[in-house]
């Protein structure tokens, strides 16, 4: 393993990228303790130690965003808009037959669709960096029964000019996160929107653990540690987990020569969905609290009922129909997002094409009919592993107090791993093509 580790240090090429991408890594870290203009740093600070708990509507863009968010940096939004866009991008393939048309034409289709991403992540920065100022201008941006009336004064202008100025910075930062990203694919290691999801989440990690090992003590910190290996192992597990559907292609004449007669298989993985039910499912459940927080009874007024509701069983996380309700939609948006990614017809279509089948299965209908009952059937396991997996920091949160971006658990964990076994894999390749044995054995 360790001389591995040389190899990919010994070799020019690969120590470069490597290079790149930590220098990149490194300004992306440092702009996200940078604060955007007309923004009391101390009193930021001040609120962020009196707020150590659930951090209400903003807990998933805040850990995306490697805390950054919460601090009102040039970098607060992070790459969350660029996440929220491509999601938007591939729904819409299913409703805008031009969009299907461009992500069928190779190449160059996909080149337009990435150019109307960006356009869309401008426009959601834009969006989200004025609601973000407008909630900070108003003093709710963190919980009002902290106690630290610093929350109340973030901004030290909030003339016009002063607010357009930062959703000004703010969108920009968001511009210069996709471009890091689209470098490091270029000329780093692995994905770059990826790498930088992943180095935002891990950044959160050592604060969320030394906050459990001060406030539960050593031992409730290294029960922690052990069950977060245990999860992270059986995380790894499942998500190398695939069903493999023997196909088999005939032998086609082509002028003179013979394609075809090779044997293959299509993988279907138990978690196809990835981490985006999770999103999903997160960025529905704010929008009650969202809705109910702007809806807030003037002072000498009584909350309507339903306002009470949502605020007693939908905001925090350590309530049982919370987590009920959490479960069901990521259950559910699984199964949606994986019929939209993945069309058994579009694949047996294909597969006739080229002279493929499914031994016993005829070809065309009965082939997407029979992948369809596999999907749906290898998908059920998934969906109840994603919904346990999310469950885990809102369990941690009730139980022993942690914070609600717990490390072991949720969106982060499932991030964490899956960016970085593909980045193993990434650098695996590149030292077996250069020296014929790779990274892992």
């Amino acid at each position: 393993m360790f001389r591995a580790i040389g190899r990919i240090f010994r070799t020019p090429d690969l120590r470069r990228k490597i290079g790149f991408t930590l220098g990149v890594v490194a300004v992306f870290r440092l702009g996200s303790f940078i604060p955007a203009p007309f923004v009391d740093f101390q009193n930021v600070q001040l609120c962020l130690a009196g707020n150590q708990g659930a951090t209400g509507l903003y807990q998933l863009v805040n850990l995306f965003s490697g805390g950054a968010l919460l601090q009102l940096s040039i970098f607060a939004l992070g790459i969350m808009p660029y996440i929220t866009a491509s999601i938007i991008t591939q729904l819409l393939r299913v409703v805008i037959p031009h969009f299907d048309t461009l992500h069928k034409e190779g190449q160059a289709g996909q080149a337009k669709l990435t150019q109307y991403t960006r356009y869309m992540t401008i426009a959601l920065a834009i969006l989200q960096s004025t609601t973000l100022i407008t909630v900070a201008r108003a003093g709710a941006l963190f919980p009002t029964t902290s106690g630290v009336p610093e929350c109340s004064q973030l901004l030290t202008n909030d003339a016009w000019y002063a607010i357009l100025l930062m959703v000004i910075t703010m969108t920009a930062g968001t511009g210069l996160i996709m471009w890091f990203g689209e470098l490091v694919t270029e000329r780093g290691i692995g994905n770059g929107m990826s790498l930088l999801i992943f180095v935002s989440i891990a950044a959160t990690f050592p604060s969320a653990l030394w906050a459990i090992a001060v406030s539960q003590g050593p031992e409730i910190f290294i029960l922690v540690l052990l069950l977060g290996l245990l999860v992270m192992a059986a995380v790894v597990f499942v998500e190398q987990s695939q069903r493999r559907i023997p196909v088999q292609y005939a032998k086609r004449m082509v002028g003179r020569r013979t394609y075809g007669g090779n044997n293959t298989y299509i993988p279907i993985k138990v978690n196809m969905a990835g981490v985006v039910p999770v999103i999903f499912a997160s960025s529905l459940l704010y929008l009650p609290a969202l809705i109910a927080q702007f809806n807030q009874p003037a002072a000498g007024e009584t909350a309507p009922e339903w306002v009470v509701w949502i605020q007693n069983n939908l905001v925090s996380g350590d309530n049982p129909i919370y987590m009920v309700v959490y479960f069901l939609l990521i259950v559910g948006f699984t199964y949606f997002y994986v019929a939209i990614t993945f069309n058994p017809e579009e694949v047996a279509d294909n597969m006739k094409k080229y002279g493929g089948f499914i031994p016993g299965i005829r070809a065309g209908r009965p082939t997407a009919e029979y992948l369809d009952y596999v999907l749906t059937r290898v998908t059920l396991p998934g969906s109840l592993y994603l919904g346990l997996i999310a469950l885990i920091p809102l369990i941690a949160f009730a139980a022993v107090g942690a914070n609600q971006n717990f490390p072991f658990g949720g969106a982060s964990i499932l991030i964490i791993v899956g960016v970085g076994l593909e980045t193993v894999k990434q650098i695996d390749a590149q030292l077996q093509q250069r020296h014929y044995e790779g990274l892992l054995r």
